[in-house]
């Protein structure tokens, strides 16, 4: 199944509903080593590479990423989730 629709059925949000305006990203903490505008695309286009990125893994970024999306999409949601499948996949920490 394609991160895309782990994250959709986990949280209910469509990653599709992102407009790529980057707004998000004026949230950026030094320990992410990829924007969460970033972070979005590549779970849209079902990249892995996502599931082991600093950002996912920062708590920094776990915390702005409540605030960070002026259109509404959960962001928080949305990295807790690549976190939990990051973790079945081996990826991530334990």
């Amino acid at each position: 199944m394609s991160l895309r629709l782990i994250v959709r059925d986990a949280t209910g949000i469509n990653l599709y509903e992102c407009r790529a305006c980057a707004d998000c990203d004026l949230a950026q903490v030094p320990e992410q080593d990829v924007s969460l505008s970033t972070l979005v695309q590549l779970i849209i286009m079902d990249d892995e590479e996502v599931l082991s990125t600093r950002t996912l893994w920062s708590d920094e970024a776990l915390e702005k990423s409540k605030v960070a999306c002026k259109r509404g999409l959960d962001l928080h949601k949305v990295l807790l989730t690549l976190r939990d499948e990051s973790q079945k996949r081996g990826i991530g920490k334990e």
